[in-house]
């Protein structure tokens, strides 16, 4: 039983691949998340110790690695879900380099933030932004009238444009899904902690019920799932349990209210322990917490969730050497 570490933890801090697996093996993980902070050179350091045996790669988020001419790692560099064609043909572009990527490294799954149904008009834009100030000003919260009220007016926005969103990401997933069928990996979306993100619950839900393949699943982030609850537009654990039967893999971390999210597990709100159908052997696990995290907490946090989800406990990896 498993649980990974997305290297966008450490990347950073780090010249070389071998030192970053090293740092985190001994923190007590088992695998990696390749982040979307992986660079060409971070990543031959990784592969040499995934051919030595000393680590495994579960999953690798897109897009991996750092796309040539990018300034820095970002997943949504370009979203496949979006109206422009010329947008989602980069995207699948970017999407099949890390689907090869992913092969290379023995992953089997590929993480994306799919895209965004963009609310503004021109009148005005109701944005997760402005709905969050919505929140933080009146103590009434999510059971505020006005508040109800300005989500409720963004939803019905959202539902009447989110279908040539829908449309043209199908047209994309026509093409990339069989490769991704070809190369025996999946490619999963992610849920995001906005309104406007891509897919929401019952898209992921369409989706699957269009394209009826393990090529394609659902990604649970466990602590974007708390923030869509406290901003009222959910109810995690009865959301997350609905998705996973279509589920592949979760993003482990904590939040605290509003959008305080990639905290170690321990430090925020979320009932672990409601959510421990996640432990089950077929989900891969990844923590993804800040990089401000220090190691001594992670490791903390590492053996919490094994305790509440009865998971069998192992003694930090001795650091490996070249």
């Amino acid at each position: 039983m498993r649980i990974a570490l997305s290297t966008n933890w450490n990347t950073n801090r780090h010249e070389t691949g071998e030192a970053m697996v090293d740092e985190i093996l001994a923190l007590g993980f088992d695998a990696l998340e390749l982040g979307y902070h992986t660079t060409e050179e971070i990543a031959a350091g990784v592969l040499r110790r995934v051919e030595s045996g000393a680590v495994t790669v579960d999953s690798v988020h897109a897009y991996c690695p750092v796309p040539i001419g990018a300034p820095h790692g970002y997943p949504e560099l370009y979203l496949l879900a979006s109206l422009d064609e010329d947008e989602r043909a980069m995207a699948a572009i970017l999407l099949t380099r890390t689907l090869d990527f992913a092969g290379t490294m023995g992953a089997k799954a590929v993480v994306l933030h799919a895209g965004r149904v963009f609310l503004k008009t021109l009148f005005r834009e109701i944005s997760t932004g402005t709905l969050a100030a919505a929140l933080m000003e009146d103590e009434a919260g999510t059971d505020s009238g006005k508040y109800r009220q300005t989500l409720d007016k963004a939803m019905r926005l959202r539902a009447k444009r989110v279908r040539k969103y829908f449309d043209g990401f199908c047209l994309s997933l026509d093409t990339l899904l069989p490769k991704f069928e070809k190369a025996g990996v999946t490619l999963c979306l992610e849920n995001l902690p906005s309104i406007e993100a891509f897919p929401d619950e019952r898209e992921m839900i369409m989706l699957k019920q269009r394209f009826n393949t393990p090529a394609l699943a659902y990604w649970h982030d466990f602590g974007h799932g708390q923030v869509r609850e406290y901003m009222g537009w959910i109810r995690h654990v009865e959301a997350a349990r609905s998705l996973l039967p279509f589920a592949r893999g979760a993003h482990i971390h904590d939040a605290l209210p509003l959008m305080d999210d990639h905290l170690p597990p321990g430090q925020g709100q979320i009932d672990f322990a409601a959510l421990g159908f996640f432990a089950a052997e077929n989900i891969i696990k990844v923590f993804e917490p800040s990089s401000e995290v220090g190691g001594e907490a992670l490791a903390e946090a590492l053996r919490y969730i094994k305790e509440v989800w009865g998971l069998p406990k192992a003694s930090p990896g001795s650091l490996l050497v070249d």
